[in-house]
């Protein structure tokens, strides 16, 4: 017997006593494709499920994270996100931007032309300068941003082929842990999760960007007050 097949052993064996399943019994079938497992040994649950951060914490360390990742972060005040969306495009260059259905922006200057998704084709969204979503829930731990195709974030090809993203998130949508944003997420809506650009690396750790979503992710995050 090789170490493969020990470890291999070991794993199984494990797998079955989770399911509570040690033993088949001799000439019994095997259980059914689509049938339920046997009741087991409760799985422990072990790892942190609410962090203890307060709210500026939480804010400082999201806007970390989402550097490290090379995203771009504009921390302001309620009253400043119009400023900050107008500051953001004009320093992008962008003119053309597509917004969800549920998303209304007011105060965007004069030549910022905003198109309410329809349904648009691939080709059209490309044609854009840029999207503008809000989000559902971000984590701070891991630095990302989750978006759960609700009114004012759209169906998911509006985040994954414009090759620019603003985010406009809130700090009362900013957890600690997965398990947090886990619990305020509805089951069955389209998750698309964020941690930074699109990017990918080949095997001699070249970064590239783009590749399987935007190039640039700037995050206009509102503070408490």
């Amino acid at each position: 017997m090789t170490a493969s097949d020990t470890a291999r052993d070991e794993v199984l064996a494990r797998i079955r006593r989770a399911l509570g399943n040690d033993r088949q019994p001799a000439g019994r079938p095997p259980p059914q494709p689509g049938t339920a497992a046997p009741a087991g040994a409760e799985v422990p649950r072990g790892y942190r499920t609410r962090g203890q951060a307060d709210t500026a914490a939480l804010l400082d360390q999201l806007a970390d994270r989402l550097t490290d990742y090379r995203a771009v972060v504009r921390r302001v005040t309620q009253d400043q996100v119009a400023g900050a969306v107008r500051d953001a495009l004009a320093r992008r260059g962008a003119r053309r931007v597509v917004l969800p259905p549920g998303l209304r922006l007011d105060g965007l200057p004069a030549g910022i032309e905003t198109v309410v998704d329809d349904g648009l084709p691939a080709s059209e969204l490309d044609a854009m300068d840029g999207v503008i979503t809000r989000a559902a829930v971000a984590i701070a731990e891991t630095g990302t941003i989750i978006l759960d195709g609700s009114p004012s974030q759209g169906r998911r090809a509006l985040s994954l082929i414009p090759d620019y993203h603003l985010c406009l998130l809130r700090a009362d949508q900013v957890v600690a842990l997965v398990p947090e944003a886990l619990a305020r997420l509805a089951r069955g809506r389209p998750l698309t999760w964020i941690s930074g650009p699109s990017a990918t690396s080949d095997i001699e750790l070249d970064r590239v960007e783009g590749v399987h979503g935007p190039r640039t992710l700037e995050v206009i995050l509102t503070g408490p007050g």
